[in-house]
């Protein structure tokens, strides 16, 4: 360990709206200048405000411990992250916290460590910051925030951001030397520790065997994000075969393809290289290691839906009868697979990774058993796993039916895996299309663009009552969410920005057209919609 001392800077007395920083949970902006029209709005001066605000909060929360608090920080392969690192550390130490730094961090990582008892490592830690802004691009940075509760919800987020802005106009207003801090920073070595704890997990689902997956071919792609671990410390001491590999290096300018596993060209560029080295399974992550996706030998993918399938198998031979939460763009295919297949019961909620995970600890507590909450965004989290969203112990769920298998000689591959989905209903056609709102159309009146979203689709609404074709979804959270023409679509308003997004998925592109008509004849007359996209499908 090492230990350091710094002190803060003054910030500039440029303004900065931090409320506009707020991403629903999550705090996000620009750290890097040289992008037109994308003005620095996470400066170090407003980083280190945050991280105050981030202290005072913590000590407000846990106010009946007189010890002095420590937070552990951790960040991804962004380009800004040693400078946003220092900010936050001179931050914490104005409100007179510890600081522990782990260096290059997955986000699952930072919360796992407010739950690790090793005095060794510092651990727990209060609270802990991951540094990073997931899939966007280079310039962006921002922050997430744990207690040993999970992490912050929305109107934390809220109430540290205020704290923040006040902070910030003190600090500015007055000599910042009065309220500097000596603050202590030790750095340890936390992802041995959570690397060690993946590793177990798959060991034991295989009855203890060293090295469960020896002369399994795995590839890992981390898109230079902070997963390359994955292949090393976490595979080849279970004896897997790690070679092809790609991108493990970090490089926070993302030179080979965007950290997401939503993205196209990302997954085109793990099934390549499953294929062009005769692998076994190829895992893909995000920038910060919270979302996952796999593919199997033959270059199909296990992601939204299907990854959603997959691990509902295997979660329900594990609790059978258990409810499975997903956001509310998941198909009517997998519900039909979860009901009918699997025996358990499909819960679509709401859009965003914390909403679902809040609603299965809701149904918990309620009585109704849920043990996995997952997003078709790769966004899961098992109840197992204290309800973290960890795209690594997802694909470790995987790797222990891989290891658990063969252990029983019942199949060796991940053949395993793929029959596990054998029967799911998959359509033909899966479309989202944006329509956005135009915040400065007359028609909005200087209301907000939320009034206006929701006014849009209330008259949807009212038109699918007199359509015989159509079916309302009898539960739903958000949106309106419609089945016709052999499929289904589902129109709401975005969490954050002025957009409707629109998904439609169909067994035909002449299906899909019928559902676009639907929708396109509802909001045609709302001027401020931008409708381009639907009228791209519908003309094509």
């Amino acid at each position: 360990m090492e230990a350091a001392t710094s002190s803060a800077t003054a910030p500039s007395l440029d303004k900065i709206d931090f409320l506009k920083l707020q991403n629903g949970s999550d705090i996000r902006g620009v750290a890097v200048p040289g992008v037109e029209g994308e003005p620095v709005s996470l400066p170090e001066p407003v980083s280190e405000a945050i991280a105050a605000a981030f202290g005072q909060w913590l000590q407000h929360k846990k106010k009946a411990e007189s010890r002095r608090l420590r937070v552990s920080i951790g960040h991804d392969s962004r380009i800004s992250a040693q400078t946003l690192l220092e900010a936050v550390s001179r931050g914490l130490g104005v409100s007179g916290l510890d600081v522990v730094q782990f260096g290059l961090a997955s986000t699952p990582a930072m919360f796992n460590s407010t739950l690790t008892e090793d005095e060794s490592f510092l651990c727990p830690a209060d609270g802990a910051i991951m540094i990073t802004a997931s899939h966007l691009p280079y310039n962006r940075n921002g922050f997430k925030f744990f207690t040993s509760d999970g992490g912050l919800g929305k109107v934390d987020i809220k109430n540290i951001l205020e704290r923040a802005a006040d902070i910030y106009k003190k600090v500015s207003d007055e000599n910042l030397k009065k309220s500097q801090k000596e603050t202590s920073i030790k750095k340890v070595d936390y992802m041995s520790v959570y690397t060690s704890g993946l590793v177990k997990a798959v060991r034991r689902a295989a009855g203890d065997l060293e090295k469960p997956l020896e002369g399994f071919h795995i590839v890992v792609d981390a898109g230079n994000g902070a997963g390359g671990f994955f292949a090393a410390k976490v595979l080849e001491p279970l004896g897997a075969i790690t070679s092809g590999s790609q991108f493990l290096e970090p490089d926070g300018m993302f030179p080979n393809h965007i950290p997401n596993p939503e993205d196209k060209s990302a997954m085109e560029a793990i099934i390549k290289a499953v294929l062009d080295n005769k692998a076994d399974l190829g895992i893909i992550f995000d920038t910060d290691v919270d979302r996952s996706a796999a593919v199997d030998s033959t270059g199909r993918e296990f992601n939204r839906n299907r990854l959603i399938a997959l691990l509902s198998a295997i979660v329900l031979e594990e609790h059978p009868g258990t409810t499975i939460v997903t956001d509310s763009v998941t198909s009517d295919g997998l519900t039909t697979f979860i009901e009918k297949k699997l025996g358990g019961k499909h819960h679509r909620f709401k859009r965003g990774y914390k909403n679902v995970i809040d609603e299965a600890i809701r149904l918990n507590s309620n009585g109704e058993e849920s043990h996995l909450a997952i997003e078709t965004s790769g966004h899961g989290a098992l109840k197992e796993n204290h309800w973290l969203d960890d795209g690594a112990y997802l694909m470790v769920k995987l790797l222990n039916k891989l290891a658990a298998a063969r252990a029983a000689g019942q199949g060796s591959g991940s053949k395993v895996l793929t029959d596990l989905v054998e029967g799911l209903e998959e359509p033909r056609v899966a479309l989202e299309l944006r329509l956005k709102i135009d915040k400065n159309h007359p028609d909005l009146e200087g209301r907000d663009f939320r009034e206006y979203g929701e006014k849009v689709l209330q008259h949807l609404s009212n038109s699918i009552e007199t359509n015989p074709n159509l079916k309302r979804a009898p539960v739903n959270y958000e949106g309106i969410r419609v089945s016709g023409f052999g499929g289904w679509f589902l129109l709401r308003l975005s969490l954050h920005d002025p957009v409707l997004p629109l998904n439609i998925e169909a067994q035909s592109e002449d299906d899909a057209v019928k559902l676009g008509l639907v929708v396109d004849a509802a909001v045609k007359e709302f001027n401020a919609l931008d409708t381009s996209a639907l009228s791209n499908l519908i003309h094509s």
